[in-house]
């Protein structure tokens, strides 16, 4: 027994060496801004896990939608070379052979497991369909999604905000238990997996569900937000007009339209409530870090997959290149790195797959778009790219490339018409001063012409 104890050490050792690492994603959740601060939305454990971690307050996706963003994350490749700009063509159809970040940890000798929504969620009631949206196989051992229970999916209240036109814009308060919704179910299973695999070095894709549309969370979590404590937000009565490609466009923005203050009021805290019961959830995942003693061995990721409006430029949704759609949270938490920290360091989610590779000591297998962010882990002061870059597409004929910089966001469709807003003096981006700022314009249109052509 003591020879094999000898021999099987070395193994040991070595599976140690390998960090395991959580990607934990939340779905439609913006960053703090608007009417959408900390003051609030109550998210104690986010809380809990920046205190562990570094928050990038500077965290911009390259596409603001949930396929094309999450296909761009996971290859590390720009949307304009995935060629993915909608939720309607799962990434293997576009990139048969692209190694993805949990694949790159699977073929060398990680568990790698996704409940919930990593990648985007397709197929259907074809279950052989919804295992290849999600890439079961090629980038996980095992998927799996979840659905809400018959107790769950009882509403003790609720409503229609559209009367019908947009089926999704519903917010329900619900019956039942957390488990009753599939982001319980999604935390149960997390951390049922974090037990089974003991010392086995993981990569877990944790994937939450809310507080995406349909805006439905269980009962308690609307009552943490009294309607007399919200105030949505309000758009200026002086703010910039903007062309219909680049907010209120379609359906969305007819119905939108027409929306009464009530029901800003009602969806605003409903999205509140569904963000309280994901942080919820994500609290039994932490916990589970807490009970097995898997801080110093384990990194841990948290991401939206894109921001949302919740009212600016009166839009309820994401799609958009303004800084509420382009933003989202980002918080890493690694092995040896300091907790508690904030940075203003600019961070693209193209560079969270080196940053892993990067931790686990992995070569990427192909050339990326982004770079690893452990130096600014390291020192949050520290800089690694000066602006950051996000597509959106209106059909085959039109699109629009926006670049943030620390100053400026800087929007330009490929018809030629542009926007310029001044963060300086303007953070919420309510007027566009184009016609102002001449040389801003001619050298960040630069920037944009560097950028990768975008693949048909």
């Amino acid at each position: 027994m003591r020879l094999l104890a000898l021999l099987l050490a070395p193994l040991a050792a070595l599976a140690q060496t390998k960090p395991n690492v959580l990607l934990i994603m939340a779905d439609d959740l913006r960053d703090f801004g608007g009417a959408f601060t900390k003051e609030a939305v109550k998210t104690p454990n986010l809380d809990r896990l920046r205190s562990r971690g570094t928050t990038f307050e500077r965290a911009y996706v390259q596409y603001p939608v949930c396929n094309p963003s999450r296909s761009s994350m996971l290859t590390g490749l720009r949307a304009e070379q995935t060629g993915i700009v909608g939720n309607d063509i799962p990434l293997r159809q576009k990139m048969p052979d692209i190694v993805t970040l949990p694949q790159l940890c699977k073929e060398a000798g990680w568990q790698a497991h996704a409940f919930g929504k990593i990648t985007h969620l397709g197929g259907g009631k074809d279950a052989e369909a919804r295992q290849r949206w999600m890439d079961a196989g090629r980038s996980w051992h095992t998927a799996q999604a979840f659905e809400a229970t018959k107790a769950g999916r009882k509403m003790l209240a609720g409503r229609d905000v559209t009367n019908g036109a947009l089926k999704w814009c519903v917010w329900g308060a619900a019956d039942g238990t957390d488990d009753d919704q599939p982001d319980g179910q999604i935390a149960a299973a997390t951390v049922a997996k974090i037990e089974e695999l003991g010392d086995k070095p993981w990569f877990i894709g944790c994937g939450f569900m809310k507080p995406h549309d349909p805006f439905i969370a269980p009962k308690k979590y609307f009552e943490l937000y009294p309607v007399s404590t919200l105030q949505p937000w309000r758009d200026p009565a002086d703010i910039t007009p903007v062309r219909k490609e680049s907010v209120g466009f379609g359906d969305y923005g007819m119905a939108f339209g027409k929306f009464t203050p009530q029901e800003w009021l009602e969806l605003f805290r409903a999205y509140c409530a569904a963000t309280s019961y994901m942080d919820a959830q994500l609290g039994r995942v932490l916990d589970a870090l807490d009970k097995n003693s898997l801080w110093d061995k384990t990194i841990v990721i948290f991401v939206g997959d894109h921001g949302y409006h919740t009212g600016e430029r009166q839009w309820w949704n994401k799609n958009t290149l303004f800084e509420r759609s382009c933003r989202a949270p980002l918080i890493i938490a690694a092995p040896g790195m300091k907790g508690g920290q904030t940075t203003r360091s600019f961070a693209e989610f193209v560079d969270l797959y080196p940053t892993i590779s990067d931790f686990c000591d992995l070569k990427m297998p192909h050339a990326g778009a982004g770079t690893s962010l452990r130096s600014v882990l390291a020192d949050p002061t520290a800089t690694i790219k000066d602006a950051a870059f996000t597509l959106v597409t209106r059909g085959p004929k039109l699109h629009g490339q926006s670049v943030r910089t620390a100053r400026w966001r800087f929007t330009q469709w490929s018809d030629g018409q542009t926007e310029l807003y001044d963060h300086d003096q303007d953070p919420e981006e309510l007027h566009n001063v184009a016609n102002r700022h001449a040389s801003v314009i001619q050298d960040l249109t630069t920037r944009l012409q560097s950028l990768p052509k975008l693949t048909p």
